[in-house]
């Protein structure tokens, strides 16, 4: 053994004194490694041709290297002849390079030593070239040659060789950036590699590294017809992954493009995802084309966007019906005629009371004024937007009878359920719940006014009747305080995203007023947030801050209600990012335990949608903080119900944590995954006021979009020994089927109908759930998305986020206190999920499409399929979670890029039969 080991360093010795004889006796420390890896394993045995040509390298090394000036010209050129003719494997150096290296330090001295000219700036280039075998971590060769050896032909060394120099560049940027060193040279350089990029199919690369020089402004110039498409399909893709300001850069880039190239569409909606009001206006002024105007009104209109444009309103009185959603209803019956389901569902074809077991069917089917209103909400919510059923609108069932069928507040959500019923439909609809509204008993007043603001829902008319019937007869001012609410919140609902100036005046005054109760106050401040939602409203902002400051009225702070102020206060702020910071630090001067959730709450609001890793960090670091007990020495009474409501306080805010985990990360699918999987440790680990959240937060994170991973969850929790738990996973249930007629899920509530068929609170929840999985009988959605998934509407987000905030409590609003009405804030988020297609008249046209999965397209060579395993089917259709449509065939050009909700089609010119 011993004599064994002494051989083997003998025999790597010889190996390497080979070595150092074969290769001119180099005897750096970096070639002394390469030499002992050579001498342990065999030297390579070169084919004749490659060893005529390491012959023939190593002579023009050689040359470069004596002191005869003349032949350092026609060494170099041959040298970087055999470097740009040599061909290689993909995984292999190219040979040239391979031979090449060992002389790389000589060559390295050599240029050192020679005088400045063009000899040397020809030696500097194809060491540019050798740099890339040979830089590592520190040493960037490849670009410190470059950079001595300006030249405009860098495309000649192949597009390895740039994308190597892009990558050192950047490294190089950062590093001065770091040092406040000048960086001109390096942005001429990159400048010069683009052209080459976008004219080789690398748009990414050509992104990537404007990206990384922070000048990505600087694109538009180099785009042309062709490559202006990919390259604003990558950006936009980008964006997700990008932190603020960047993010904003990238769109406002991308933007510009779309509107140098007329893409009038695709920059609509890059201006709307901007949230820029100059911005939408500017699209719809940049083209005199009044079909494609119509277009991007449909477009603004599902945003619930609200322009004051007289003068193009005047001119196309067309164009303000399509910017209104005036026919919004027409068009949705007209889905429902096509579907065949305009016929109205009663209660019972929903629940399949002779599918649950029959022991407990005649329990859950008792007539109690509990079941009743459980029904008019399921009524209202399956036969939505339809303007027919037959508890409430038929003649036969002796017309509004029903609604006597509740009680007290059950009266209120009954006669509401109108809204719902007749939702979209102003013109009828009114009509139909005048009578309501002049009958005694003021929970049906109440309920009528609500369902007045719900019908005009993101309908804007000429004659604004919802502000006429809900401000014009005072209701907002009566002495019932279910009116006054009823009243508030229908006029959140009829103007949510509006931005209507003149409420300011009607609901400013309530929010600070101490003559009325909190729960008055709280409606107008989260009236006033949908109203405004995502606007920064300054007037709105201060009104409410000055509340939560006021002395007076800390002690009505610690109102179950207030949680809605702190809300509106939120919406204000919603999408605006970094804007936020400015409230932030005015509610950190606020003591009360209600500044802290209220600064969470208007921080994820800020951020929703945006998938910010930091602030989803940021918030499970405030579920993981432990909740001081309130049990403490002091034993003093007083003391310890201040405790108390600290407690609630810091309860809500690690609620507010959880649900928004999911609105931050809710665009975006990684984030969205990662969520989801983080709620199963809260579930584990978290206190009851984490668990009661987590279930809305995973109805929240996909509403309308049923993954079975997500239903089987919810369907164990709805099981939990905490009943606040179970309900708020029943809810969750519905929202996460809301439309979707999902069999599974169906199955599921039925099952969950028979188990809690002696709970009454659970019962009726999983009534509303059922109601929900039906909503519009499979027509509609709660998805805030729209648009390819492309625009997240705040207005339906926040729908969504104050229904989960009224159930984060649900016992004390929505399933054993009266307040259920709370839970037709939800109406804001309900739209169709409906594709259909008009002729430039504006005449409903029935077209072939394929509808079929989408596939993500970006950065895919050549012109790839942007849809997968479709079926062929004629307008109007429904689309469901994750489709796309195309046109069959090219009869019809299609004036939006993305067919989703109403479209105008025109007739192809060169089309023929």
């Amino acid at each position: 053994m011993a004599q064994e080991d002494e051989k083997k360093p003998t025999m790597a010795e010889k190996g390497k004194e080979k070595a150092v004889d074969g290769v001119d006796g180099a005897k750096d420390g970096e070639k002394g490694k390469q030499d002992e890896k050579e001498g342990i394993m065999p030297p390579e045995e070169l084919s004749e041709e490659d060893q005529q040509m390491k012959n023939e390298l190593d002579m023009l090394v050689e040359r470069l290297l004596e002191s005869d000036t003349s032949l350092y010209k026609p060494a170099l050129e041959a040298i970087k002849n055999f470097i740009k003719t040599s061909t290689s494997s993909m995984t292999a150096v190219p040979k040239p390079l391979k031979f090449l290296r060992p002389h790389y330090e000589k060559l390295e001295k050599a240029y050192e030593s020679w005088p400045e000219g063009e000899d040397k700036a020809s030696m500097a280039d194809m060491l540019s070239v050798l740099g890339m075998t040979y830089s590592d971590e520190d040493r960037l060769d490849c670009l410190k040659y470059r950079l001595k050896a300006p030249s405009k032909d860098l495309g000649s060394w192949g597009h390895e060789y740039m994308r190597h120099l892009a990558l050192e560049i950047g490294q190089e940027y950062q590093t001065r950036i770091n040092d406040d060193k000048a960086t001109d040279d390096l942005t001429d350089l990159a400048l010069m590699l683009v052209p080459f990029f976008l004219k080789h199919n690398a748009e990414a690369d050509a992104v990537d590294i404007l990206s990384e020089l922070e000048m990505i402004e600087e694109i538009e110039q180099y785009l042309d017809e062709n490559t202006f498409g990919r390259v604003c399909l990558y950006m936009v893709s980008m964006v997700p992954l990008l932190t603020y300001p960047d993010n904003e850069r990238f769109v406002r880039t991308t933007y510009n493009i779309y509107r140098k190239y007329k893409q009038y569409t695709r920059a609509m909606i890059l201006a709307i995802k901007l949230n820029s009001p100059e911005l939408i206006e500017e699209s719809l002024r940049a083209t005199d084309d009044k079909a494609i105007q119509k277009q991007m009104g449909f477009i603004i209109a599902r945003q619930r966007i609200q322009l004051d444009i007289p003068d193009l309103a005047e001119d196309d009185p067309e164009l303000y019906d399509c910017m209104s959603n005036t026919n919004l209803s027409n068009y949705f019956k007209l889905l429902g005629k096509e579907l065949n389901v305009l016929d109205p569902k009663v209660p019972d074809d929903i629940y399949k009371t002779h599918l649950e077991s029959s022991r407990t069917a005649g329990l859950t089917n008792t007539d109690s004024a509990r079941h009743n209103l459980a029904s008019a909400f399921v009524n209202g919510f399956v036969n939505a937007g339809f303007s027919n059923d037959k508890l409430l609108l038929s003649a036969e069932t002796n017309k509004g009878s029903w609604v006597w069928k509740t009680k007290d507040e059950g009266m209120m959500s009954t006669a509401a359920s109108l809204g719902l019923l007749l939702l979209w439909d102003v013109e009828d609809g009114l009509d139909k719940i005048d009578p309501y509204t002049s009958v005694p008993e003021d929970y049906i007043k109440a309920g009528a006014m609500l369902a007045i603001g719900m019908v005009n829902s993101g309908v804007r008319m000429e004659s604004e009747p919802a502000m006429a019937l809900l401000l014009d007869n005072n209701s907002i001012r009566n002495k019932n305080t279910h009116i006054r609410v009823a009243s508030i919140m229908g006029l959140g609902l009829a103007y949510a995203g509006s931005m209507r100036e003149e409420l300011l005046e009607h609901l400013l005054p309530l929010i600070g007023d101490t003559a009325v109760d909190m729960q008055v106050s709280a409606m107008a401040a989260l009236s006033l947030g949908l109203i405004f939602v995502g606007s920064g409203n300054s007037d709105v902002s201060e009104a409410i801050v000055q509340t939560l400051l006021d002395e007076d009225r800390a002690r009505m702070l610690k109102d179950k209600w207030t949680r809605f102020m702190a809300l509106g206060l939120a919406l204000l702020f919603f999408g605006q990012q970094e804007e936020v910071d400015v409230i932030l630090e005015t509610l950190k001067a606020i003591e009360h335990p209600m500044s802290r959730s209220a600064q969470v709450l208007a921080e994820v609001c800020a951020w929703a949608g945006t998938g910010a890793v930091l602030k989803l960090q940021q918030l499970l670091h405030l579920c993981n903080e432990p909740i001081d007990d309130a049990s403490d020495d002091s034993g003093e009474a007083e003391g310890e119900g201040a405790k108390d409501k600290d407690k609630k306080g810091d309860e809500l805010l690690q609620s507010y944590a959880v649900l928004g985990l999911s609105l931050v990360a809710m665009g975006e699918d990684i984030g969205q995954d990662m969520v989801l999987r983080q709620f199963g440790h809260l579930m584990h680990y978290g206190g009851p006021n984490i668990r009661r959240a987590v279930p809305l937060a995973m109805g929240l994170i996909s509403p309308s979009n049923p993954q079975m991973k997500v239903y089987d969850t919810l369907s164990r929790y709805s099981h939990d020994n905490d009943l606040d738990v179970a309900i708020n996973a029943i809810f969750a249930m519905g929202m996460l089927g809301a439309g979707t007629n999902n069999a599974r899920l169906a199955q599921l509530l039925r099952q969950l109908a028979s188990y809690y068929s002696r709970e009454a609170s659970a019962l009726f929840m999983v009534r509303v759930a059922q109601g929900l999985l039906h909503i519009g009988k499979g027509t509609l959605t709660l998805s805030p998305f729209h648009t390819d998934r492309q625009i997240l509407s705040p207005v339906s987000a926040a729908g969504l986020l104050a229904a989960a905030v009224a159930l984060i409590d649900a016992r004390d609003f929505v399933s054993g206190a009266p307040h259920h009405y709370l839970l037709y804030l939800l109406t804001a988020a309900v739209q169709p999920r409906f594709l259909i297609t008009l002729d430039e008249s504006l005449k409903p046209l029935t077209v072939n499409v394929r509808v079929g999965q989408a596939v993500d397209v970006v950065g895919q060579a050549g012109r790839p399929k942007t849809i997968t395993g479709w079926q062929t089917q004629s307008t109007p259709v429904l689309l469901g979670y994750g489709e796309r449509a195309e046109l069959e065939d090219e009869e019809y050009i299609c004036l939006s890029n993305i067919m989703e909700g109403v479209v105008i089609l025109r007739k192809n010119p060169e089309w023929q039969d």
